[in-house]
């Protein structure tokens, strides 16, 4: 009798054991993949010390109609690289502005609000922030500058910059179709309750 109540509290002890293995692998691949998420995101692009500093509804139009208004305020504007210059004073960037998503990076979208300057105070390799490549940058409005745009004068919202990030570059997307009656533009209809219907 006290030989089978210890036999099945053996049993019991070791079923514990095992499940406790079960919940510790369990737990441990929940912490891992929080972990993953969290690295995942990638660091912020704004540093908290400049967040305060941002004044997010600040436009180009803004700046390009009264400049003396919103000299000295910081900004976060971003965009397509068109030039890129090594300068005496540092690497200065004409920039095509394009609205930020909400990681601050520039969106594809054929819609612009203008074009602007951003003087950055050291050396960046010009082949790398190069033209096409896109950046989001926090500066310091210091004014407008006037320049040759074609054929005509365009007033240049011009930053310092506190700090720039180049956003990697997004390999391009091939949809694959496997039937030709899946793709997008196949005139005719397929499917119930018409086949091949137009």
């Amino acid at each position: 009798m006290f030989l089978k109540f210890y036999f099945i509290l053996f049993q019991d002890m070791v079923l514990c054991q095992k499940r406790n293995k079960k919940v510790g692998k369990v737990n441990k691949f929940i912490w891992i993949f929080v972990i993953f998420l969290l690295f995942s995101c990638g660091a912020p692009i704004v540093p908290p010390e400049l967040k305060k500093e941002i004044m997010p509804n600040i436009t180009i139009s803004q700046v390009q109609k009264k400049p003396q208004l919103f000299k000295g305020k910081t900004v976060m504007w971003g965009g397509e690289i068109l030039k890129s210059i090594n300068k005496k004073e540092g690497t200065l960037f004409e920039v095509l502005a394009l609205p930020l998503d909400r990681r601050g990076r520039p969106k594809q979208v054929d819609k612009s609000e203008g074009r602007f300057l951003i003087l950055y105070k050291d050396y960046l390799d010009v082949a790398i922030y190069a033209p096409g490549r896109k950046i989001t940058v926090i500066g310091e409005i210091k004014g407008i500058k006037k320049l040759p745009l074609g054929e005509i004068q365009y007033t240049y919202p011009f930053l310092e910059a506190k700090k720039i990030h180049l956003w990697e570059l997004r390999p391009e997307r091939v949809d694959i179709y496997h039937y030709w009656f899946t793709y997008p533009n196949y005139p005719l209809w397929y499917g119930p309750p018409y086949w091949y219907w137009p």
